[in-house]
């Protein structure tokens, strides 16, 4: 619902704004829910911002600590590794599949087949999970001379071993997403919202405390941080066992093999193996894609792997903010909507969600564009890191801010589809995204180095974004309201003015120069952003934009 009054709401299928007073039944009911979506997607919005906090702060030690090294380019395909499969099985495939067939069978069935649906999933899943880290660990070199064979000697072996370490990750993580499907499905999005701080304090720990005393035992210092890792993982676990309980969902794991017989052959695993199955095609080829980028990222000059990874970090700041807070609150309510058959909801939940994308990702991409070596700067030019360090982060940041719009939009945009049980499209789409980015690797990297394969991830995501919201145009499964015309010149003023600020405020600093100086270096840093939101909202208001509509909505 956006309106031009605080008295008036309105009412999507019309585009007519009506008074608050005047909703009864069904528009009340649509109003309530409304405004419960804006509820929780802040909440989800600040529990990230915590872990996004905290997620830096184990950058900064990092990169203080360790600096770019073949050492840290090892960690990083180490990590990247369970990473990979996580993103495979756990919140990317599994998710996408799970969540949409969990919040129909709610819908339609009730709690108690749901429940006895859970427990069949986790069964299945507790096995394949046994088995993928029993040959995750056996097959740890050809996994880490996959991701990174241009690794030297000494990285490839250290690779090895703290790929060892970690891969039970990989099984941490995917009864996080099924906890965390189980959890946004009932609406209780605050631990899930919250157990990534506990992979990042863990990693902290082990950065501050760990590293220093392996030194001491005549350890590697950075294997430590895979120690973190493992703990972290089990940690976020540990924390959603109490909120299952309290709902009575928590899954039951039969360790029979009659009882895996029976859990494969019930309705509902099968409906999620048979999703997950063009889902983790889709997921799979953005996957290649980031293993083919570290694989030539291992081949150009050590440091090029932990740079765009440095860089990765801070993008994801403003990704998981708002694109992922927005995806994980919309798909159980989209996915409801298309169980109801109501086209009019659905169609304004992804309006509403797009209309967010654009207020907070444009600003957020041209920070990124304009601000990128004070940003880096900053956060991360401490102990080992040096001057050059910064330098090449700062354009692999800029990089993946030319994208930053498209990587958000997907987030809203992807659910749209996954609600409605349709994978396929945007597998295709990623396919052809895919050969696309990697088009761009070869025209890109030999001119711009490692901050070409940045730069060509952020235009493959504005092009994702694109197909995915022409496919959903076409479909009819969106109708954008009412305004936009009006909202996107009012944006794109604010954001031009933004980006004169900013660009102005980087040119009068020499954010390299505070040597002795950091918390004068963080409070300019704290000023110059606060300014920069002072100068679009600010804007954004003058030119008559009304943000109470959002909360509205």
């Amino acid at each position: 619902m956006f309106g031009d009054d605080a008295s008036k709401a309105r009412d999507f299928s019309t585009g007519r704004g009506v008074d608050k007073a005047d909703l009864r039944g069904p528009a009340a009911r649509r109003y309530t829910r409304a405004v419960t979506l804006f509820k929780s997607a802040s909440l989800v919005s600040a529990l990230t911002l915590a872990s996004r906090i905290t997620g830096l702060v184990r950058e900064l030690l990092m990169a203080a600590t360790f600096g770019a090294s073949a050492l840290t380019d090892a960690f990083n395909v180490a990590f990247r590794i369970p990473n990979l499969l996580r993103r495979l099985f756990a919140e990317g495939a599994f998710s996408q599949a799970f969540v949409p067939v969990l919040a129909g069978v709610r819908e339609k069935e009730g709690d108690d087949a749901t429940r006895q649906m859970v427990n069949q999933i986790a069964t299945v899943l507790a096995w394949a999970l046994t088995l993928t880290c029993v040959l995750g660990v056996l097959g740890a070199p050809a996994l880490v001379w996959a991701m990174a064979s241009g690794l030297s000697n000494e990285g490839f072996n250290a690779a090895v071993f703290m790929t060892r370490w970690m891969f039970p990750y990989i099984a941490f993580m995917s009864f996080v997403a099924l906890s965390a499907g189980i959890l946004n499905t009932w609406k209780r999005f605050a631990v899930p919202a919250a157990t990534p701080v506990l992979l990042n304090v863990a990693m902290i720990a082990a950065a501050y405390w760990g590293a220093p005393w392996f030194a001491t035992q005549g350890i590697e210092p950075i294997f430590a941080m895979a120690g973190g890792v493992l703990l972290g993982g089990a940690l976020q676990l540990g924390v959603q066992i109490p909120a299952l309980r309290k709902l009575g969902l928590l899954p039951r794991v039969s360790l029979r093999w009659s009882g895996l017989r029976a859990a494969w052959a019930h309705p509902g695993t099968r409906r999620v193996t048979t999703l997950m199955l063009p889902a983790l095609l889709g997921v799979s080829v953005a996957q290649i894609s980031l293993l083919i980028n570290t694989q030539i990222a291992s081949h150009l000059a050590t440091g090029s792997v932990s740079w765009l990874t440095y860089a990765d970090r801070l993008m994801e700041f403003p990704t998981a903010m708002l694109g992922v807070a927005l995806g994980v609150v919309l798909l159980p309510q989209l996915a409801a909507a298309k169980a109801a058959d109501d086209a009019v909801r659905y169609s304004g939940l992804l309006d509403w969600g797009l209309r967010l994308v654009v207020l907070l990702a444009v600003p957020c991409a041209v920070a990124l564009l304009t601000f990128a070596q004070p940003l880096v700067a900053v956060l991360y030019h401490y102990g080992a890191f040096t001057a050059a360090d910064v330098q090449r982060t700062a354009s692999a940041l800029m990089g993946y801010g030319a994208g930053l719009i498209g990587l958000i939009a997907i987030k809203v945009l992807a659910p749209g589809f996954y609600a409605r049980q349709d994978i396929r499209t945007p597998v295709k789409i990623a396919i052809v995204v895919l050969v696309l980015t990697q088009l761009l690797n070869y025209l890109l990297v030999p001119y711009l180095a490692h901050a070409g394969l940045a730069l060509a991830i952020g235009i493959g995501a504005m092009v994702n974004a694109l197909f995915l919201l022409i496919g959903l145009m076409r479909r009819g499964a969106y109708k954008p309201s009412p305004g936009w015309a009006r909202f996107g010149a009012q944006v794109v003023a604010a954001s031009a003015l933004l980006a004169v600020f900013l660009m102005w405020v980087a040119a009068r600093v020499n954010w390299l120069d505070f040597s002795g100086r950091a918390m004068e270096r963080v409070g300019l840093l704290t000023l110059c952003v606060l300014g920069g939101v002072l100068v679009y909202f600010l804007t954004l208001l003058l030119a008559g934009l009304n943000l109470r509509q959002f909360v509205r909505k």
